[in-house]
């Protein structure tokens, strides 16, 4: 956030931005050095090197997360850094040095994560390695361990070649999950408990995919019958332990500040998180009552009774959000927008098993179709890579959360502000309620992260504060939200800390476009955002507006 704004607009300073010599230079102008004897130039060869120090060696043929492994392998983190700072003290352009940030930051994030975070100690549901859905962000949330096996990538029935691509990924989870008995020493309570849920729902899992490959091979049934044993072996391990374990598994309010800051990049602290998420969630129920209180003499909403109603639904609400961003000029169009959506279309569910995002679904799609701009920006990272290898794929330890959940969340706002649902008030109401639900959820993680809730305290807090009896303690996803929050600190806030940032972009990139006789429309304002690469919105600010104030200030605190 820029210096333009004086401290007088916030109760409290919420971006850090220090006045002091920096520890590197920042030019923004200029050339990457001269491309090394391998012809990369040199950032794309440090971050090739740094990416295949990072991951794991293995050990009896899974990877190694034993504690005298990792004690030596964060001794060779120096020779990264110092090869960094030697690249910074040249002359680079501004896309250089974003990209040597990012490299800093994924450094920084194996430091924390060995230092600190420790899920591979602390943390059961690390050891999960089979998933069967897609995420709709650039990678998995939370820590996830190397060597996943990604049931949703195949078809079945299996192809010869994917029978031993599947067997070879399920091969080493019995070895892992004997390692695991012997990494795991934390005495993280609700880390562990809620990683014993976990677990059994990888055994579940298993036991699906046995009864799908019965047909299959004996290489791959016997892979997926041994997964399936150690997996229930290693649960009622899980269950055996689980008394002795008493100790709180947040990081408390230092360690989540640093985190932010060198990590994610996000200039905040732990108490500006706090103030910023409590005002959101005012704000969001306020303009609730005030959006009902506009709406007084309109019909209730009515939820779709039947999966033929709720797919009419779906089908409108697709083409009409396609068709407003395309008619509108609002927003960069890809031939694919529609069909990415009809993918994720969702079916009825009866009311009893709804959880909030069904609520909101059953009553109209179109307000959970706007966050689902993931799918889109997924699909552009697919079929049209960053021309700059840094940043084609996803960043590791969650690095892009505050970039890709806080423009999922923009999205909705943004959307209604623009006219979407002018023609259906009542709808407006969702939004609103939605947002709350964010803010709520992520104000309990911050206390869950400080160790001023516990894990049932969080729960409570986010039925409370969510609007008119969504969130229901009965159901899966209230638990998940929970359990990932409390895996990933800072992930549960990252809808809202990256919505303010854009919104603040917004701002910005607007008011400096003004003063240069230039135009702000929202379609160039999305262009230039994706231009950048799904990467901390702090970054993105950097390049677009050429103002790097906020990343030199964490840097100088390093």
């Amino acid at each position: 956030m820029s210096t333009n704004v004086g401290a007088r607009t916030w109760p409290r300073r919420i971006v850090l931005m220090v006045a002091v010599a920096l520890a590197l230079p920042f030019a923004t102008v200029g050339a990457q050095p001269p491309a090394e004897a391998g012809g990369k130039p040199p950032i794309e060869a440090l971050f090739a090197d740094w990416r295949a120090f990072e991951t794991p060696p293995s050990h009896e043929g899974a990877p190694d997360y034993r504690a005298a492994t990792f004690e030596r392998r964060r001794g060779e983190l120096a020779r990264f850094r110092s090869r960094a700072a030697a690249l910074a003290a040249g002359t680079l352009s501004t896309e250089a040095r974003i990209d040597l940030a990012l490299l800093r930051a994924e450094i920084n994030g194996f430091d924390f994560n060995v230092r600190v975070l420790q899920p591979w100690v602390r943390d059961p549901a690390f050891y999960a390695t089979v998933w069967t859905e897609q995420s709709d962000t650039p990678a998995h949330e939370g820590p996830t361990a190397h060597g996943l096996a990604e049931l949703w990538t195949y078809s079945f029935p299996l192809s010869p070649q994917d029978e031993t691509r599947l067997a070879g990924e399920l091969r080493p989870i019995p070895a892992f999950l004997s390692q695991a008995r012997g990494n795991l020493t934390g005495n993280a309570r609700d880390l562990w408990t809620t990683g014993i849920g976990t677990m059994r729902g990888q055994a579940s899992d298993l036991a699906d995919l046995e009864a799908k490959v019965a047909s299959a091979g004996p290489e791959l049934r016997k892979a997926v019958a041994e997964a399936r044993t150690a997996t229930e072996s290693f649960v009622a391990w899980l269950d055996e332990k689980a008394p002795s374990k008493t100790g709180p598994s947040g990081i408390g309010k230092e360690s989540y500040t640093w985190s932010q800051q060198h990590v994610h990049l996000l200039p905040m602290t732990w108490e500006d998180e706090v103030a910023i998420l409590k005002r959101e969630l005012a704000r969001a129920h306020a303009s609730l009552k005030l959006e009902e209180e506009r709406n007084r003499g309109l019909p209730p909403m009515t939820a779709a009774q039947d999966d033929a109603e709720y797919q009419r639904r779906a089908d409108r609400a697709i083409r009409k959000l396609v068709a407003f961003l395309g008619e509108r000029g609002l927003y960069p169009m890809r031939d694919t927008m529609d069909a990415e959506l009809r993918l994720r279309r969702g079916a009825f569910v009866p009311i009893e098993q709804r959880n909030f995002f069904a609520i909101a679904m059953h009553y109209e799609p179109l307000t959970l179709y706007t966050h689902s701009s993931h799918w889109w920006e997924l699909a552009r990272m697919r079929d049209e890579p960053h021309p700059d290898p840094v940043r084609q794929g996803p960043l590791l330890y969650n690095l892009w959360d505050t970039r890709s959940e806080g423009m999922a969340t923009a999205m909705e706002e943004i959307l209604l502000h623009a006219g979407l649902f002018d023609d259906e008030p009542r709808t407006r109401e969702i939004v609103w309620i939605m947002l709350a639900q964010r803010a709520a959820r992520g104000l309990a993680s911050l206390y869950l992260q400080a160790n001023e809730f516990d894990l049932a305290q969080a729960k409570a807090f986010q039925v409370e504060w969510t609007p008119r009896g969504w969130m229901r303690p009965d159901l899966d996803l209230l638990g998940f939200e929970q359990q990932l929050y409390l895996r990933q600190p800072g992930y549960g806030t990252s809808y809202i800390t990256g919505k303010v940032q854009l919104e603040d972009l917004m701002r910005e990139r607007s008011h400096q476009l003004g003063q240069l006789g230039d135009s702000f429309t929202l379609k160039r304002w999305f262009e230039e955002v994706h231009s950048a690469g799904i990467i901390p919105v702090s970054l993105i600010r950097w390049q677009l507006t050429g103002n790097g104030e906020e990343i030199r200030g964490i840097v100088a605190r390093e």
